[in-house]
């Protein structure tokens, strides 16, 4: 069976002038090609280079720009890691320093012209560690205000540690005589105490004492009861320990808030040594004062003694301060209808106005 030829003749006479044409075509062809041996090839248009330029500056830049962003982020990595390291190892060098923690119940705020320090007795000479001043609340400040919970120093072989108060412009690098607490290191630890023989030695628990109404050096001044003296039976009214050296005692009669000073003393049987608001007339020979003239500001003298509170006060030597220090061995209320000659006890405050502490010795790699 024949089959039918998909091209017809017409088609395939098409296909012929087609053929002709072609070779025509490549002749012409290869005779310009002949004649044009020294023209260059034909180049892409300035467009397409243009735009292959682009491209390859934006590539280039692309590829600048995520190196640098590599770059910023290894370093920002580098720089991270070596503050962790610093933080890792500043944290081991505090964790492995030794230091002292010192810790206090009813210190008490100083003027500004003492701070405490503290001093870790080794191998019998004391060791500085470090001033601070503390605020009402019992917090501790450094001498740059700024607020401390430990001290770094190296007292892991002391025997005893004593707090002091120290002027506070002080180039004796020595402590002061005014040792307010001091304790035995046990196991790392110092109770801190008043009565231990690096501080004051006595807790006052003997202290008593009474004291009397009278006004011996302005009997004549209107008022018979202006004035307290510390006296009985023709002598001084106190029973007190004697204090060490940095310490004195101090008579006090507060009037409606305000302190009113009767004089500093270390002996309770000798006079002590003001008489700026007494009369002209002489005293006993014990300590007191009779409140007659140059009257505190907020007071007028003369005044009666009636309603005051007698306090007998331990205070530093060295003491800017306008009110009784915080040891008050013997406090007594007054009544309001005093008689002249009248003998009115002190009571023992005990523990009530005592400070004590704890230092804590906390060795290396605690």
């Amino acid at each position: 069976m024949n089959k039918t030829n998909p091209l017809t003749r017409s088609h395939r006479h098409r296909f012929a002038a087609f053929g002709v044409l072609g070779a025509l075509t490549l002749a012409a062809c290869g005779s310009d090609s002949a004649d044009s041996d020294d023209e260059p090839a034909p180049v892409e248009s300035e467009e397409s280079d243009e735009a292959m330029e682009e491209d390859a500056i934006e590539e280039e830049a692309m590829e600048e720009e995520a190196m640098e962003e590599d770059a910023m982020e290894q370093d920002a990595m580098e720089e991270d890691a070596m503050e962790q390291d610093a933080m890792e190892e500043d944290a081991m060098e505090e964790g492995s320093a030794p230091i002292v923690q010192l810790q206090f119940d009813g210190l008490p705020e100083l003027g500004d012209a003492s701070v405490y320090e503290g001093w870790a007795i080794i191998d019998g000479e004391p060791v500085s560690t470090g001033r601070f001043t503390v605020d009402a609340d019992g917090t501790q400040f450094d001498d740059d205000g700024n607020e401390v919970d430990h001290f770094a120093v190296d007292a892991t072989t002391a025997s005893a540690f004593v707090l002091t108060l120290e002027p506070t412009v002080d180039d004796d690098p020595a402590p002061s005589d005014i040792h307010l607490l001091g304790g035995d290191v046990v196991d790392g630890t110092a109770r801190l105490t008043i009565d231990h023989p690096t501080a004051i030695g006595t807790g006052f628990e003997t202290a008593a004492g009474s004291v009397e109404v009278v006004v011996p050096t302005a009997p004549d001044n209107g008022i018979d009861t202006a004035g307290i003296w510390f006296f009985k039976d023709g002598a001084g009214s106190l029973t007190l320990p004697e204090l060490p050296v940095g310490w004195v005692y101090e008579g006090w009669a507060v009037f409606d808030g305000i302190p009113v000073s009767t004089g500093r003393f270390t002996d309770p049987n000798m006079a002590d040594d003001f008489n700026g608001f007494s009369g002209d007339g002489d005293g006993p020979a014990t300590p007191g004062e009779d409140f007659i003239r140059n009257a505190p500001e907020g007071l007028e003298f003369p005044r009666s003694a009636a309603g005051a509170t007698v306090v007998v006060s331990v205070e530093p030597v060295e003491d800017d301060s306008p009110a009784p220090f915080v040891l008050k061995p013997l406090v007594g209320e007054l009544p309001a209808d005093v008689e002249r000659l009248g003998e009115y006890p002190l009571e023992n405050t005990g523990d009530e106005t005592i400070p004590t502490g704890v230092a804590n010795i906390v060795p290396a790699d605690a």
